[in-house]
């Protein structure tokens, strides 16, 4: 997949903000399975602003984010330092092309695998891995397991918002300079087999059901999406911002959404000892 720089040009700041996070198992899930003790290197690949690379840096001796995005990086040293953790190793580099020294213990993705070349960047890191490391890949599962009781507010109002970006993006979903593509990308289970790795390891992880977002919140999760970025809207992006907020202010007396973005689905591949 060729890269486009603009992919989430002036996404960054709104990141953190308004992407939901994974399972609050998710680090325990990760040391207790991989046997994680503090040692090793970590390296995590569209690391975004160090949303899976930050809470996981203590479970190893290092810890490398690694993004295109030069913006993303920079968020994710503010997350860093703001989350206490010391030490994060930034690089803006491609996962096709990765400058990092082996041994790696553990390579995660987190909800960005399915922007890379596939099945030749897993082989890449298998040759990268100590024996016994693993590449982990997550995501969210989009809802699809059952939905928990939510907090008592009112669930963000999806389909609304998507008519609202269709008036202004045009029907079919951008992304950079173009468009996503049609065809889903195969899932993670399906790719890891056809590698070194072979069949993998699936985790589901209970998620959230507790987050809620304001106004500004659900604004800035829409604008950290590639299909929504900043950029996309040109000179309208003030006009969209203030369409957005017109529609949700009415839908919500507590001023709040719910936001539930479904359980962390965890997929593990070994490298053989």
């Amino acid at each position: 997949m060729a890269h486009d720089p603009t992919t989430f040009a002036g996404s960054a700041p709104h990141y953190l903000r308004g992407r939901p996070p994974y399972s609050a198992d998710l680090v325990e899930v990760l040391q207790w399975e991989l046997g994680l003790d503090g040692t090793g290197l970590l390296v995590d690949i569209g690391s975004g602003p160090g949303t899976l690379a930050v809470p996981l840096a203590p479970l190893f001796g290092s810890a490398i984010a690694i993004d295109p995005d030069h913006d993303m990086l920079v968020e994710a040293g503010h997350h860093a330092a703001a989350s206490g953790v010391r030490r994060l190793g930034r690089i803006r580099a491609l996962a096709e092309a990765l400058p990092v020294r082996p041994p790696i213990r553990c390579a995660t993705f987190g909800a960005s695998f399915h922007r890379t070349a596939g099945a030749p960047v897993l082989e890449a890191l298998h040759d990268l891995l100590e024996p016994g490391g693993a590449v982990v890949l997550l995501a969210h599962d989009g809802g699809t397991g059952p939905r928990p009781v939510g907090p008592g507010d009112p669930p963000i109002p999806h389909d609304a918002i998507d008519e609202l970006l269709a008036r202004y993006l045009g029907p079919r979903r951008r992304m950079g300079q173009g468009f996503s593509p049609l065809v889903p990308a195969d899932r993670f289970e399906d790719v890891l087999p056809r590698t070194s790795f072979g069949p993998p390891q699936r985790i589901v992880a209970r998620g959230r059901g507790d987050i809620t977002r304001d106004v500004d919140g659900v604004i800035s999760g829409y604008l950290s999406m590639s299909y929504a970025a900043p950029h996309l809207f040109g000179d309208r992006l003030g006009a969209f911002v203030a369409d957005l907020r017109a529609l949700l202010e009415p839908l919500t007396p507590t001023g709040r959404f719910w936001d539930w973005p479904g359980d962390t689905d965890i997929v593990i591949g070994r490298k053989r000892r």
